[in-house]
C-alpha cells in the first residue's frame, strides 16, 4: 500500500485513542498464562496484537473477539480469553510476524514448555535483523538450551526449564528482555533473582509490565532503579476483567500533526496514570510553544492553534521511546536546533530509527544530523517543497513521523510501504483524513 500526502488545510475534529499496543500484548499473554476466563476491554486491534493472539492460541488459549457496547463507536470490541493455567501446549513452531515484543516474551515463556519451540519470521529485513542474544544468553543461565542465527531469528528454545535461580540480563538494547524474564519467572519453582547489567533503557515499559503482573496477582520485589527483581515461584496468574488504556504513542503522532498544522483537535481516551512514558509528548510540545492541554479528569488532550511558530527543544528520548519519531517530526517545523538524545536503542527497532529516518527526512530537504544516540534537527517553520517519494522501511513509527512532516510540504509526498502502519495504528491515515488532511490511500 502507498499513500500520497497532499498539502492540507488546518486539521479540526475529535478522535478516540485506540487501545495501547504495549498493554494489549502484555494482557493477552498474562491472560493466556492464567486459569479461568479473562476479559480485555479496549484492546488494540492491530497486527502485533493479532500475532500475539495467534501464538497464544497455539499455546492452548481460547480467544474470542466480541462486541463491547461500553466503548465508543468504532472501538466496540472486547477479548475473552480462556487461559491455560500455565499448562501450555507445545506448538513446535511460532511465526511471530514483525512483532519484536511478542517474539521475546514468548521465547522466555517457551523455556518452560516440555518440548522445543522454533521461532520464525517472514520479515527477514526487519524483525529478522533485530538482536535477541542478550535474552538468549539469560535463558541459558536458567538451564535452557537455545540455538539461533547469531542471536537473530530463526531461534529455537529448548524448553524444560522448571527451576528458578539467579540470572543476569543486559538492559542496554531493549527493555523487552527484562520484561520477558519477568513473565517467565512466576512459572518457575523457587525464587528467581533477575539482575539487569548496564543501563536499563525504556524503563517506562518495564513499569507497564510490572503493572500488568501486579493486576494479574503476581507478587515480586524490585528496587527504584528497576535493576534488581526477586520473583517467588511458582505463582498462578489470575484471570480478571481488565481495561486497556488508550495508546499514547499513536496519539503522540496525531498531536504532532495537529501542532504543526494549526489545528483544533481533541484526542479522548487518554489516562495520565497508566505509566506510558509517551505522555511526555504533551510536555515537549508545550515547551515548543504549542497550545496544548491535557485534561486528566476528562482523559483528553486538546491542541489549538498557537500564536507563533514552534520553538526548538532538547529532550531525553529514552523517557518516551515510541514518541521520538513524532517529536522529531514536530521539530522539523520548529524554529531553531532541536536535539533528541539517549535514543541509541531505537536503532534496533523495526528499522534503524536514527539512520533510516534521517535519510528519508533529508529527501524532503530537512537539515538533520545523526549521532550514535541522538537526532539533531534544524527546523524550518515555513515547511518544505515536497514532491518526492519516501520509503517507510517496514516501520509504523517512521511512517507516522514522515506523514506529519509531509502535511507541511508544498507539493504531494508519496509514502511507500504504508501498509506497515497497521502494526500499531491501522486507522492512522483515515483518522487524519477525518480531521481534514488531504491524504490519498492507494492499494
Amino acid at each position: 500500500m502507498e499513500v500520497v500526502v497532499h498539502p492540507s488545510p488546518p486539521l479540526k475534529g475529535r478522535l478516540w485513542a485506540g487501545g495501547s499496543k504495549n498493554y494489549t500484548s502484555r494482557y493477552v499473554l498474562a491472560a493466556t498464562l492464567a486459569g479461568g476466563e479473562s476479559v480485555l476491554h479496549n484492546p488494540a486491534l492491530i497486527d502485533d496484537a493479532q500475532v500475539m493472539m495467534d501464538c497464544c492460541r497455539r499455546l492452548g488459549a481460547i480467544i474470542e473477539e466480541m462486541p463491547d457496547t461500553a466503548m465508543p463507536l468504532g472501538r466496540q470490541r472486547v477479548l475473552r480469553i480462556k487461559g491455560t493455567d500455565g499448562r501450555m501446549t507445545p506448538p513446535g513452531e511460532l511465526n511471530v510476524g514483525n512483532a519484536g515484543a511478542v517474539a521475546r516474551f514468548l521465547m522466555a515463556v517457551a523455556a518452560h514448555l516440555p518440548a522445543p519451540t522454533r521461532f520464525v519470521t517472514p520479515y527477514e529485513h526487519s524483525l529478522g535483523k533485530r538482536p535477541h542474544g542478550d535474552l538468549l544468553q539469560a535463558l541459558t543461565q536458567l538451564g535452557c538450551s537455545v540455538s539461533s542465527n547469531q542471536g537473530r531469528l530463526p531461534v529455537t528454545i529448548g524448553g524444560g526449564v522448571r527451576q528458578g535461580g539467579r540470572v543476569e540480563v543486559s538492559g542496554a538494547i531493549s527493555s523487552q528482555f527484562t520484561s520477558a524474564l519477568l513473565f517467565l519467572a512466576p512459572l518457575l519453582c523457587g525464587e528467581t533473582r533477575i539482575t539487569v547489567t548496564g543501563e536499563q533503557v525504556s524503563k517506562p515499559l518495564i513499569g507497564q509490565t510490572l503493572r500488568v503482573l501486579s493486576q494479574c496477582g503476581i507478587i515480586l520485589e524490585t528496587d527504584a532503579d528497576l535493576r534488581h527483581f526477586v520473583v517467588p515461584g511458582p505463582q498462578p496468574y489470575r484471570a480478571g476483567d481488565y481495561h486497556i488504556p488508550g495508546d499514547w504513542p499513536g496519539a503522540a503522532a496525531i498531536m504532532a500533526a495537529a501542532a504543526v498544522a494549526g489545528a483544533t483537535v481533541t484526542i479522548e481516551g487518554l489516562y495520565g496514570d497508566d505509566g506510558q512514558g509517551e505522555q511526555a509528548m504533551v510536555e515537549v510540545l508545550a515547551a515548543m510553544g504549542a497550545n496544548i492541554t491535557f485534561d486528566e479528569s476528562g482523559h483528553k488532550v486538546t491542541v489549538s492553534p498557537a500564536p507563533q511558530s514552534l520553538k526548538a527543544v532538547a529532550f531525553d528520548g529514552d523517557k518516551a521511546t515510541d514518541a521520538v519519531m513524532a517529536m522529531v517530526a514536530a521539530a522539523c517545523l520548529a524554529e531553531g536546533r532541536s536535539r533528541f538524545y539517549n535514543i541509541e536503542n531505537i536503532r534496533y527497532k523495526e528499522s534503524d530509527r536514527i539512520s533510516d529516518y534521517c535519510r528519508e527526512l533529508r529527501k524532503l530537504g530537512v537539515e538533520v544530523e545523526e549521532e550514535q544516540d541522538a537526532i539533531v534537527v534544524c527546523g524550518q517553520p515555513a515547511g518544505y517543497a515536497g514532491g518526492v517519494t519516501l520509503e517507510g522501511h517496514n516501520d509504523h513509527r517512521l511512517l507516522m513521523g514522515l506523514t506529519v512532516v509531509a502535511l507541511r510540504c508544498r507539493q504531494p509526498v508519496r509514502l511507500t510501504g504504508a501498509d506497515h502502519i497497521s502494526k500499531s495504528y491501522p486507522a492512522f491515515f483515515t483518522d487524519l483524513i477525518s480531521l481534514g488532511a488531504n491524504i490519498r490511500i492507494l492499494d
